[in-house]
């Protein structure tokens, strides 16, 4: 006999309390289910059920193999429906949390291209400037910057930016550059609010020494493109993301305010609930988002 099956039919009876709900909830005959359980016990050489013309339950022994036995059938099950997933078609709602700023200038213009590819799927898109519950919340998706803080979630790498010091020519000339990363704290700081590492500023000194300052902010934005603007007003020193600055920077409104200092790679990741499978909505997004991100080459970055 299929061993699956036996294994199937002892797990059900011990689920449902005995034979014949067993065999009702397997479809077959209840002689069926006494057949593939009597089966089961000859080979493994053990009595699993304790039978009673009232009741049935499992052995100490029966309660071991019981365990085992329904993460086997567990584990299959999912097999069977990652495989039956991966040969339909995506669909359904997905729902994605982004980062105001990036939803805006990264997201937005490639969701078009997303939908008309994948027309049975429709997207929520949240923009906001807090990390999400994934799952409380009901997200399939979430975009996030830098490192993983959560271990629970699962994360895929999309691309890559750099960050780097930088200021308005306006505010140099007011107050001017930090000749070292110790200056720093002697400088007018911007912060944003919703970086994972808080106010402490992960660079690395010419030296290649990690250094990880403490800094003291006089403003703290919880929005990459407010910040930014404040930046070029020339409100003081921003510690921000290339493709949040690039643009600025090459029109000049920035400058790095210590071109001495390595830039520092941060991870662009999408991260989503864990789970044996990707739902294939999700892992179709996923898929189109790292090619998308690839062809706008890595100066966009």
């Amino acid at each position: 006999m299929d061993r699956l099956t036996e294994m199937e039919a002892f797990a059900t009876v011990v689920d449902q309390g005995g034979f014949t709900d067993a065999a009702r909830k397997m479809g077959i005959s209840k002689s069926a289910v006494s057949k593939h359980v009597s089966s089961l016990e000859t080979r493994l050489g053990a009595r699993l059920l304790n039978r009673t013309t009232r009741r049935v339950s499992p052995t100490e022994i029966g309660l071991a193999y019981y365990d085992r036995a329904r993460r086997v059938l567990n584990d299959a099950g999912e097999a069977d429906a990652l495989v039956s997933s991966m040969q339909s078609a995506p669909s359904g709602l997905l729902r994605i949390s982004v980062a105001t700023d990036f939803g805006v200038n990264h997201m937005s213009p490639i969701l078009g291209n997303f939908l008309v590819d994948y027309p049975d799927i429709t997207v929520n898109m949240v923009l906001n400037n807090r990390y999400v519950e994934l799952i409380s919340e009901g997200f399939d998706l979430a975009i996030r910057i830098g490192e993983m803080e959560d271990s629970s979630l699962r994360a895929r790498k999309l691309t890559e930016t750099t960050k780097r010091l930088i200021a308005s020519p306006k505010y140099f000339e007011q107050f001017g550059r930090p000749g070292k990363i110790d200056d720093l704290n002697e400088h007018k700081l911007l912060h944003y609010s919703n970086q994972s590492a808080g106010n402490v500023w992960k660079l690395t000194a010419p030296s290649g020494e990690k250094r990880q300052i403490r800094t003291q902010g006089w403003l703290t934005v919880n929005d990459g493109q407010s910040l930014l603007n404040a930046c070029v007003s020339g409100l003081g020193i921003a510690y921000l993301p290339s493709f949040l600055y690039a643009e600025a920077l090459e029109q000049g409104l920035v400058e790095d305010a210590m071109p001495e200092l390595p830039l520092e790679k941060q991870g662009i990741f999408a991260v989503y609930p864990p789970g044996r499978y990707t739902q294939p909505k999700v892992r179709t997004f996923i898929d189109f988002l790292v090619e998308a991100f690839k062809e706008k080459g890595p100066e966009c970055w």
